[in-house]
């Protein structure tokens, strides 16, 4: 019941995912990522602390596909989770437990690795990393469009309700953040609203965290 990409913009050294799920408030539970370690995802069957023990592994110097073999070895109900990571240096990694529902297929690129389960097609990994890898921008718009190019290869075996975008980069909360928790039709086409919307603001708010005294004005009734 879910689709995502994860990866490493070899430009900038950000890391990120884009996911989307039949569930709600996918994202809240499946994508991980931190400033200069990498990025992660726990799905299929979603234990969160997966995401995070993959980043911690990779923190202390474990290739991605190292660290996903090791949470997954660790892990006693590992048949249920599908795992993907990317570290540092672009690697990926992923595992996918016999349990994992329905069809199901993983797809790796340079820097990039994509996963779901419940799947229309098997092919819709691949297409998410061909997408990926064909566009340009932000690392967070590669990504979105990377959820496009999965649903328009088919997506998952239903309709998609949650998607979400993250990225990290330098500091050690996320540069983008952005989640649409539950749309009855198109939650990915909100995202990418979602995304137009937050881009033009995206350095100001950065920048207000590190330099509130130097920062754009909020634009709000009663700002002086």
């Amino acid at each position: 019941m879910t689709i995502s990409i994860a990866a490493r913009c070899a430009t900038t050294g950000a890391f990120g995912m884009a996911i989307s799920s039949s569930s709600p408030a996918v994202a809240a539970r499946c994508a991980h990522a931190r400033a200069g370690v990498g990025v992660a995802a726990s799905q299929n069957v979603t234990h969160p602390g997966l995401g995070h023990r993959m980043l911690d592994l990779m923190g202390l110097g474990l290739t991605a596909p190292d660290a996903v073999a090791q949470a997954a070895k660790s892990h006693e109900n590992r048949d249920f989770r599908q795992l993907t990571a990317v570290d540092a240096e672009g690697r990926t990694g992923h595992f996918t437990g016999a349990r994992a529902l329905g069809r199901h297929a993983v797809a790796e690129g340079a820097g990039c690795v994509a996963a779901g389960n419940l799947l229309a097609d098997t092919g819709v990994p691949a297409a998410m990393v061909a997408a990926f890898t064909a566009s340009d921008g932000h690392l967070a718009a590669r990504l979105i469009r990377a959820l496009e190019g999965g649903i328009e290869a088919g997506g998952e075996e239903g309709p998609v309700h949650s998607a979400g975008v993250l990225v990290v980069h330098e500091v050690a909360w996320p540069l983008v953040d952005l989640r649409v928790d539950w749309h009855d039709s198109d939650p990915i086409g909100a995202l990418r609203a979602l995304w137009a919307l937050y881009e033009p603001q995206m350095i100001d708010y950065l920048n207000r965290a590190i330099a509130p005294t130097q920062a754009p004005s909020y634009g709000v009734p009663g700002d002086l």
